[in-house]
C-alpha cells in the first residue's frame, strides 16, 4: 500500500530527481520485537543503498516523536517507510520501497511490481506478515532504546549472509 507517492506512478518516487524533490532517505520502522524484522533489518542494512536507509523501531517514542501523525499501532502491524520527502509506504509498498533503495535490488523492485507480478509478491508479504505474527515476542519491554542491539537474535553483519 503506498500514500501518495506524487510521481503519478503508483510506485516509489524517483530518487534521480535532481533538486526536483527527489527522495534523499527512506526511514525504515520495524518490528523490533520480531526476529524475522531484526534478521531483515541486518540484511537491508548490510546492503549497498541507492536511497539510505534508516531504522527505527516502529510503536517506540522515537518514531512517534518523529511521526506523530502515523498510528503506532499499525506501523507494528505491517512494514512501514517514510520518505523524507512525505510519502507513506506501508505493507507491501514498504518492501518495494526497501528493496528499490538498494543497488543490487531496485531491478527486482521494479518487476515485483509489475501488473502480472503483483499478485504473487503480495502474497509473499502477506505471508512473512503471517510468520512474523508468529515469531514476534508480545512480552517484550518498551522499545524506546536501541531495540535489536544486544538482543540474542543480533549477530555481527557478514557479508556473504550464511551467519546463520
Amino acid at each position: 500500500m503506498t500514500v501518495p507517492a506524487g510521481n503519478g506512478t503508483g510506485g516509489a518516487p524517483d530518487a534521480t530527481a535532481h533538486g526536483g524533490g527527489g527522495v534523499r532517505r527512506f526511514t525504515v520502522l520495524y518490528d523490533a520485537h520480531c526476529p524475522l524484522c531484526r534478521a531483515a533489518r541486518r540484511w537491508l542494512a548490510s546492503r549497498a543503498q541507492l536511497v539510505p536507509l534508516e531504522f527505527v523501531p516502529a510503536g517506540s517514542a522515537e518514531a512517534r516523536r518523529r511521526f506523530p501523525e502515523l498510528d503506532p499501532d499499525a506501523t507494528l502491524r505491517d512494514l512501514t517507510v517514510v520518505a523524507d520527502t512525505g510519502e507513506v509506504y506501508a505493507g507491501d509498498g514498504a518492501w518495494f520501497a526497501c528493496l528499490w533503495a538498494l543497488a543490487d535490488h531496485r531491478g527486482t523492485a521494479e518487476r515485483l511490481a509489475r501488473p502480472h507480478l503483483l499478485p504473487l509478491a503480495r502474497r509473499i508479504v502477506a505471508t512473512a506478515s503471517s510468520v512474523r505474527e508468529r515469531v514476534r515476542d508480545p512480552w517484550a519491554g518498551p522499545v524506546d532504546d536501541p531495540a535489536g542491539y544486544g538482543d540474542p537474535d543480533d549477530r555481527a553483519d557478514c557479508a556473504d549472509d550464511r551467519c546463520g
